[in-house]
């Protein structure tokens, strides 16, 4: 199983449980001793899973390939449901609970990042009262698993950031809070020096989506603003805190979802490297031409390269973009 129940979460949180205190940190000590090896692994991101549409099986289509490629885990890059974040708790709930379900699919250990979806109730809409049990980020916590963390695996160090800061507006925005750049700094100090870095992000960093269609073609995601103007949910507004710190380290690559699109950039010496969602266009077909997919990481002796992979799935609802 894939997903951490509440009592194994708690359980393992018992050798974390300061950095678990604020409900959103967890950290591995980098202990790296070996040269960096090579394997592959899955980034898969946007499942926006949900009862309609045919996405349970549409999901399951997707597991089922990426466990068939050989890979030694996976990380899921957010947006796991669709939608938490304007729902009561039952539906909520049931959404995690789809979710969980269709993931065993994938036999894989999954590593997993928080996305704006993914959020209880915020959304006024929700009926969800301020503070409510579950409200906001702790729904995800108690049943996946902490916001941000690090892990190690065969020479390399990973990163999971949570770019999703709730807005006192019941919003969000795309931010890495305060709290999270101090975090992110002692991590990366912690390092070995030369140890290759890859980051995970569920809103990128760094994108050029806001260029690619006309202002309304971003409403999918919620964001509807000309293509001139950097829009808080769009990208990391404070990406220009970030950059610098991964660029002190030998950081490869940092994956990134949200927009549903198939986008690299490379900055000063690092891979920005945007999939494609699993849903596609939210389980409507093609998101500007990018069909339903996930990416497949390869690692090799301190090296990334990467493919999009797709599995065929067809929508009941055609919307193509």
């Amino acid at each position: 199983m894939s997903i951490l129940n509440r009592r194994e979460f708690l359980a393992s949180s018992a050798l974390t449980a300061g950095a678990l205190a604020t409900g959103t940190a967890f950290a591995e000590q980098s202990a790296l001793a070996t040269p960096p090896g090579s394997f592959n692994f899955i980034f898969l991101t946007d499942t926006h899973i949900e009862p309609e549409l045919d996405a349970a099986h549409g999901c399951s289509m997707a597991f089922r390939k990426a466990a068939a490629i050989p890979a030694d885990f996976a990380i899921q890059g957010g947006d796991h449901v669709f939608d938490a974040l304007a729902v009561d708790r039952k539906r909520a709930d049931s959404l995690f609970d789809l979710y969980h379900h269709t993931e065993q699919a994938l036999d894989l250990k999954v590593h997993h990042a928080i996305g704006n979806h993914d959020h209880f109730g915020i959304f006024e809409k929700s009926g969800v009262a301020l503070g409510s049990d579950g409200y906001g980020k702790q729904m995800f916590i108690e049943r996946v698993g902490p916001t941000y963390y690090s892990f190690d695996h065969k020479g390399y160090h990973f990163v999971v950031l949570d770019s999703i800061q709730p807005t006192p507006d019941r919003s969000w925005d795309a931010r890495i809070d305060d709290t999270q750049l101090a975090w992110l700094k002692e991590d990366l100090g912690n390092v070995i020096h030369g140890t290759p870095v890859i980051v995970t992000t569920h809103v990128p960093l760094i994108t050029a989506a806001g260029q690619y269609a006309a202002p309304e073609a971003h409403s999918g995601s919620g964001v509807t603003t000309a293509s001139t103007v950097v829009h808080p949910q769009l990208s990391v507004v404070n990406s220009w805190q970030v950059l610098p710190l991964l660029e002190q380290h030998n950081t490869l690559a940092v994956l990134q979802g949200h927009t549903h699109i198939n986008e690299t950039i490379r900055f000063r010496g690092i891979q920005y490297i945007t999939s494609g969602a699993v849903c596609g266009n939210w389980w409507h077909g093609t998101r500007w031409g990018i069909p339903e997919g996930f990416t497949v990481v390869s690692l090799r002796d301190g090296k990334i390269d990467f493919r999009y992979e797709t599995y065929g799935f067809k929508t009941v609802d055609p919307q193509n973009t």
